[in-house]
């Protein structure tokens, strides 16, 4: 959903939403709704608490946990802050949870980003959205060809 910070997430994983469903795989990129308003520890408690709730709900499904995207269109503190948060994040790495950042694939080697991949340097254009998938296959399709 647009606009969708941690806590919305959660939430909506604890008040039902992922009743009757068992995916081979999850997908998670959250947190830089929260960016604006939250310091790093919050935002990487916030995807910490999202990703024990799937495992406690999902015991079976592997979770590809994304690391926030980058934003803005160059360097700055908030990329900073994310920066931070994927540190973090990145520690959940291991069994059913693969950690995976592929902000990279979104910047130009100067490190900026094109309005051709985020037009207002936050959402993502076609063209990122083809970037997006094109850096996850290999690994989510490791995943799901494991249980096959």
């Amino acid at each position: 959903m647009g606009g969708d910070q941690t806590q919305h997430v959660l939430w909506r994983i604890q008040n039902g939403e992922l009743e009757g469903l068992n995916p081979e795989a999850v997908v998670l990129m959250i947190g830089t709704n929260n960016a604006g308003s939250s310091p790093a520890d919050d935002i990487a408690a916030g995807v910490e608490a999202i990703v024990a709730e799937l495992r406690k709900r999902l015991p079976e499904s592997d979770i590809l946990l994304l690391g926030v995207f980058p934003r803005s269109e160059k360097p700055d503190a908030t990329r900073e802050k994310l920066q931070k948060v994927n540190a973090r994040i990145a520690k959940l790495d291991g069994g059913k949870v693969h950690y995976l950042d592929i902000g990279k694939a979104f910047l130009q080697e100067d490190g900026t980003i094109s309005k051709e991949i985020m037009p207002d340097f936050l959402h993502l254009s076609p063209k990122g959205y083809e970037l997006w998938a094109e850096a996850i296959e290999p690994s989510l399709s490791k995943l799901v060809d494991e249980k096959s």
